[in-house]
């Protein structure tokens, strides 16, 4: 498989510092040389994440995950490799030359295509809004007071009938492929090509960066379904993306709002609100949260105040906490989501409602209390037992005192029974976590090995490997004389090593390009080898003892088969021969240390 050349990819490593990087995603805190921060790959309560900005590496002792800044991408963004190396040149400001011959270059031309279609699909609707037999979508505009502005930054348009775009994309010279890919168009059974929306309010999706990747129509009469969404497809992953977010990021994304739909985004974007997104018709993902916290410091929620808008703020809290993002909930009160409470209210209360967003412990306190008597006894003392629970979480002292002095304002409940039980609760769940410290087993990233391996030989493997990986070709040279790739016992020491013979042999020591061409737990492995403080004081000496341990077991690997060979054999002159064979093996034994 052709891709770019190792000096483009040096080039995009490079200009790409992974503590930057993942910094952008992630808290680190640095410790000594390296940094530190929560897992994004598995849940913990303690920074088991390391990143060198030295090797230019990550590796969790949690759960064994690894790789470079080009693995760390690809595994938090869900993308591919060659995508992965695209988005992080665009960050760096880098011209990525032209891919050829290649199965992921042929993926990456009909992209290309799509993404063309797109941007012609775009322009078409918009244009058709303003056309007469558009009469129907201008009516609806105009009740929803949107202003040419806003129909021009949305890119807003309309859909017309039964092939119309079909035609005009036919027109252009977009082969049937593409335009099949794109999901704007479907084949029936007859053979005939049907626009896949028609007569409907047509909202372009775009990407970061501002591609038209998708779309959205929405219907104009009573007709079913009221929305109409592209199907995801070689440019499109709804669970990846988030409507607005490449218009929001032109303003100060300090800040996002995250509310249901595109009407919402809109008509807050019109009325000065340009800091806010949606998720794409589904419950927000675990790709989109990141996504969030990487292009905003806070994240303020804002679903629909009925039932199913408290599940989606629910369930998006759970995603983003796990994240560590800077969370607060939006609540409001006199309309049904944020579109008809700006249109109603205006601005500034809308504004004035952001700033006095509820933290997460604030939230799930209203949520407690609403569902309780709080004159009611039994339903108090419940009461303060939940809240205890949820503040007893909340690792900050002061943050804990904030919130136990205003709760107990706010519901007339004494500081002293807040504080009792949440200590009561503080000292048992630490008693906990310290009795399952002690009992866990311990967590291990390798697949149980076809082969068992001493942990011992597994020690001098990741010794010969982390010399390979700091010493210079002459080391290498001196090395291989004496072990071979097959030498190794372990199974991914043993691929990890051939690997790095063979990139060696050609004179090619570029550590981060070989870690791009090993498999996810061949990366694991190498940069736990490259994490892990594997202290040699005297290089040539310990070269000398392994080798010599190498040899050693050689060696007495072919005693034992000449012992067993000797059991075997009746032929008195093969007999002679191994006799004397064995004889040598114990005088060279006998040399070694």
């Amino acid at each position: 498989m052709i891709r770019y050349s190792e000096e483009i990819l040096n080039e995009v490593r490079q200009s790409n510092d992974i503590v930057d990087v993942i910094s952008q995603y992630m808290h680190l805190k640095r410790s000594g040389r390296n940094f530190f921060g929560l897992c994004p790959f598995h849940n913990e309560k303690s920074p088991s994440f390391s990143v060198s900005p030295d090797k230019q590496i990550f590796h969790c002792f949690g759960c064994g995950v690894g790789g470079n800044v080009i693995t760390f991408v690809s595994k938090i963004e869900g993308i591919n490799f060659i995508e992965t190396v695209q988005m992080l040149a665009e960050r760096a400001n880098i011209q990525l030359p032209t891919l050829e011959n290649s199965g992921d270059t042929q993926k990456e031309i009909l992209k290309d295509k799509v993404y063309k279609v797109n941007e012609f699909t775009a322009e078409f609707y918009h244009q058709n809004l303003y056309k007469p037999q558009a009469k129907i979508a201008q009516e609806y505009i105009k009740k929803r007071q949107l202003s040419n502005e806003t129909l021009k930054s949305f890119r807003i348009g309309f859909s017309g009938k039964f092939d119309e775009l079909y035609q005009e994309l036919k027109k252009q010279g977009f082969e049937e492929k593409e335009i099949l890919e794109s999901g704007l168009v479907n084949k029936n059974e007859r053979g005939q090509y049907i626009d896949r929306y028609r007569n409907r309010l047509m909202f372009p999706i775009c990407d970061v960066r501002g591609r038209v990747i998708a779309f959205g129509g929405r219907v104009l009469d009573d007709s079913k379904p009221k929305y109409i969404n592209s199907p995801e497809n070689v440019v499109y992953s709804k669970g990846r993306h988030l409507f607005g977010l490449n218009v929001a990021k032109k303003g100060d994304t300090k800040q996002l709002l995250i509310v249901e739909g595109y009407m919402d985004v809109i008509s807050l974007h019109q009325r000065g609100i340009t800091n806010v997104v949606a998720p794409l018709g589904t419950a927000l993902t675990e790709g989109q949260g990141w996504l969030l916290r990487k292009n905003a410091e806070q994240i303020i929620l804002s679903f629909d105040s009925d039932e199913a808008g408290l599940k989606a703020k629910l369930r998006a809290l759970e995603i983003l906490q796990n994240m560590g993002c800077d969370l607060r909930i939006l609540q409001m009160e006199g309309a049904k989501d944020p579109d008809e409470y700006i249109i109603k209210y205006g601005n500034a209360r809308f504004k004035n409602l952001i700033d006095k967003a509820l933290s997460i412990i604030e939230f799930k306190v209203k949520i407690l209390q609403k569902d309780l008597n709080l004159e009611n006894t039994n339903d108090k003392i419940k009461f303060l037992n939940e809240i205890a629970k949820l503040i007893s979480k909340v690792d900050n002292t002061i943050e804990r005192e904030v919130y136990i002095e205003k709760i107990a304002k706010e519901y007339d409940i004494s500081k002293e029974a807040i504080y009792a039980e949440v200590n009561k609760l503080t000292y048992k769940n630490s008693n906990n976590d310290k009795l399952l410290e002690k009992t866990k087993p311990i967590i291990t990233h390798k697949k149980i090995e076809k082969k068992e391996v001493s942990q011992a030989i597994k020690r001098r493997e990741n010794t010969i490997i982390s010399i390979l990986l700091t010493s210079d070709l002459s080391i290498f040279e001196i090395i291989k004389q004496n072990i071979k790739a097959e030498d190794f016992q372990d199974e991914t020491n043993a691929k990890i090593a051939k690997k790095l013979y063979e990139e060696f042999e050609k004179g090619n020591s570029n550590i981060n390009g070989i870690i791009d061409n090993l498999e996810q737990e061949e990366q694991n492995q190498i940069t736990m080898i490259m994490a892990e403080d594997y202290e040699i004081d005297d290089l040539e000496k310990a070269i000398d003892d392994i080798m010599q341990v190498y040899q050693k077991e050689k060696i007495n690997n072919r005693k034992f088969e000449i012992l067993e060979l000797l059991e075997k054999t009746t032929d008195s002159n093969e007999k002679n021969e191994l006799e004397k064979e064995l004889s040598n093996i114990i005088i060279m034994l006998a040399k070694i240390k």
